[in-house]
């Protein structure tokens, strides 16, 4: 997954934060989940876009925007997303955290360089 800045609208929308600790040692086919759920959450209806990190150590955040909860409430229940999650919990984390927020605001700055 290349890490790069989301293009979106104009707030409101829903920002999900998952925070993570990887598991030391299981690497079987993470990286190829990760990509095929950006991937699936892309198809979604109400899907905004994604921005993604994980440092050396295995800590990782990853936001999903989205345009409302519905959205949200939808790509929760999505059957390969479900299952995927499921086995992330087994294999692949040893902590996380999700976190759902609606966006109120937003701005930024690009470098002209």
């Amino acid at each position: 997954m290349s890490a790069s800045f989301a293009a979106l609208p104009p707030p409101p929308y829903y920002a999900v934060v998952f925070s993570s600790q990887r598991s030391p040692g299981d690497d079987a086919g993470y990286a190829e989940a990760a990509q095929r759920m950006v991937e699936l959450a892309a198809q979604q209806p109400g899907f905004l876009g994604v921005e993604s990190a994980r440092g050396s150590d295995g800590f990782g955040i990853t936001v999903s925007y989205w345009r409302d909860e519905a959205a949200i409430t939808a790509w929760k229940r999505q059957a390969d997303h479900a299952a995927t999650r499921a086995y992330g919990r087994e294999h692949w984390y040893d902590h996380f955290e999700l976190r759902v927020a609606k966006v109120e605001r937003a701005y930024g700055s690009k470098s002209k360089a």
